[in-house]
C-alpha cells in the first residue's frame, strides 16, 4: 500500500517547488522579495466589471447551480467577441463553452478525447498543462520545437511517419507561455492545412490574444477556413480583465470537441458562480478601454524590465506579445542551469523568477520573468540584479556578494 498512485507516478515532482521554498524561506525572514516568477496579474479588475458582479450577488436566485456550459448570454457574449475581434462565427450553443479557467478546460478535455497509449505533440517548452493534463490521461507526449516556422512544421511531419501509434492532437499556444513567440495567419494556415493531411486535432491556446505590443494583433487559428473542422481554442479572462482569482475562460470551435467537453463537465461542475458569468458578460460585452489600458501597463512594464536588464549586462529578446520576457540564463551562470541561477538571483539580488525548465527540458536555458509589479518595483529590481551581476563570478547560491554602487 505504500507505492505511489498510478497517475501521481507519472506527474514529476513540481520542478518550481524549490525556489517557491526558498521565496518563502526569505519572506520569513523578513526579506524584501520582488516577485517576478508567478504569472499573476497584480492589477485590479475594471470597476464596471465588479460592480455587475455585486449588483448580480444581491439577487439570491444566482446563489444556486449555474450551468457547467455556461449561462447563454455569456456564450453569446464570447461568439459576439470572435465576430469582432477575429471576424470568426460561432454558434453559441454548439461551438461555445464556458470554463473554470483555461487551465480547467484543458484538462478535462484532455481526458475527454485521450485514450491511454495516444500520442499527443506538444511544443517544448510550453505551459505545464498542455502536457501534463494529456499525460494524467494517459497519453505519450512528444516534444516538438516551440517556435512557429518551418522548424516545427517539419517536426509535426516527422512525428506523423515515424510515432506509433500515429499523433491525435497538436498542441498550439501564441502568443506563447512562457517563451512569447508570436504566430501570424500564413503559418496557421500552413499549420491547418499539415494537420488536416494527417487527421490531427488542434488544440489552441490563446489566453494572451490581448496583450500584444508592437505589431498587429495575434490571430486566431480559428481565421483559417476549414480550421473548425478540426480545432478547438482556449480562451481566458484572466489576463485580458486582471480577473485570475475569477476563473472564468472558454473553449470555441469543433463541435464534436466541444460536444466531448461539455459531457465531460456535465459530471465534474455546475459552472461557475452565476454572478460570476454575468460580470464575465458584462465584461465582454461592455466598454474595452480597459484592456487597452492593461496593454499598455505591461508595454511600459516589459520596456523597462528589458531595457534595464539589457543595459545592465542581461541581453534578452524583447517580446511582442505575452506578460513575460524568456531571458537567456547570463553566460558566466549558464553552467547552473535554471533552476540553481533561479535561486542565485533570489538569494543575492532577491528577485524571484520562473525557472525555464519547469516548462520543458529545452527550456532549462532560461528563465521566465513576469510583468507583474509596478514600476518603482521593476526598476528596484533592475538595481538589484545589476549589482548581482556585476559583483557575483557564478558560484552557489549560498556564497557572499559585495554590495555594488547603483
Amino acid at each position: 500500500m505504500s507505492e505511489e498512485f498510478h497517475r501521481i507516478r507519472r506527474l514529476p515532482p513540481y520542478v518550481f517547488a524549490e525556489v517557491n521554498q526558498a521565496k518563502a524561506k526569505a519572506r520569513a525572514a523578513a526579506e524584501d522579495i520582488i516577485d517576478l516568477g508567478m504569472g499573476n496579474p497584480d492589477s485590479a479588475t475594471p470597476p464596471h466589471i465588479v460592480a455587475k458582479l455585486i449588483e448580480t450577488v444581491q439577487d439570491p436566485r444566482t446563489h444556486r447551480y449555474s450551468t457547467s456550459k455556461g449561462i447563454p448570454g455569456l456564450r453569446r457574449a464570447l461568439a459576439a467577441y470572435y465576430a469582432r475581434r477575429f471576424e470568426v462565427k460561432l454558434d453559441p450553443e454548439t461551438e461555445v463553452i464556458a470554463t473554470l479557467g483555461s487551465k480547467e478546460g484543458l484538462a478535462n478535455l484532455s481526458a475527454a478525447i485521450t485514450s491511454p497509449g495516444d500520442t499527443i505533440l506538444v511544443p517544448n517548452p510550453s505551459y505545464p498543462i498542455h502536457q501534463f493534463g494529456f499525460i494524467i490521461a494517459g497519453a505519450s507526449v512528444r516534444s516538438i520545437p516551440a517556435t512557429p516556422d518551418d522548424e516545427m512544421l517539419k517536426a509535426i511531419d516527422r512525428a506523423v511517419r515515424h510515432s506509433v501509434p500515429k499523433p491525435t492532437v497538436l498542441i498550439v499556444n501564441f502568443p506563447s507561455n512562457p517563451t512569447a513567440y508570436m504566430a501570424d495567419l500564413a503559418f496557421y494556415k500552413e499549420l491547418v492545412a499539415l494537420a488536416r493531411r494527417n487527421d490531427l486535432f488542434i488544440i489552441s491556446d490563446l489566453a494572451y490574444a490581448e496583450i500584444y505590443f508592437d505589431g498587429k494583433p495575434p490571430p486566431s487559428v480559428l481565421q483559417v477556413p476549414g480550421a473548425k473542422d478540426i480545432t478547438v481554442e482556449f480562451t481566458s479572462m484572466s489576463k485580458t480583465y486582471s480577473m485570475p482569482g475569477w476563473r472564468m475562460g472558454f473553449a470555441a470551435g469543433n463541435p464534436r470537441l466541444i460536444s466531448a467537453l461539455g459531457r465531460m463537465k456535465s459530471y465534474l461542475d455546475y459552472g461557475a458562480f452565476t454572478p460570476i458569468q454575468v460580470a464575465a458578460t458584462a465584461a465582454l460585452n461592455g466598454p474595452q478601454d480597459c484592456v487597452a489600458e492593461m496593454r499598455q501597463l505591461y508595454k511600459d512594464r516589459r520596456d523597462l524590465i528589458v531595457k534595464g536588464l539589457s543595459a545592465a549586462g542581461w541581453e534578452m529578446p524583447m517580446p511582442e506579445g505575452s506578460m513575460f520576457a524568456w531571458a537567456p540564463i547570463p553566460e558566466k551562470f549558464a553552467h547552473l542551469g535554471s533552476v540553481e541561477f533561479s535561486k542565485l538571483l533570489l538569494a543575492k539580488a532577491k528577485v524571484a523568477v520562473a525557472p525555464g525548465i519547469g516548462f520543458g527540458e529545452y527550456g532549462d536555458g532560461h528563465v521566465r520573468i513576469a510583468f507583474v509589479e509596478n514600476q518603482h518595483r521593476l526598476r528596484q529590481a533592475i538595481r538589484n540584479i545589476r549589482g548581482f551581476l556585476l559583483t557575483d563570478n557564478g558560484g552557489p547560491a549560498d556564497a557572499p556578494v559585495e554590495t555594488a554602487a547603483l
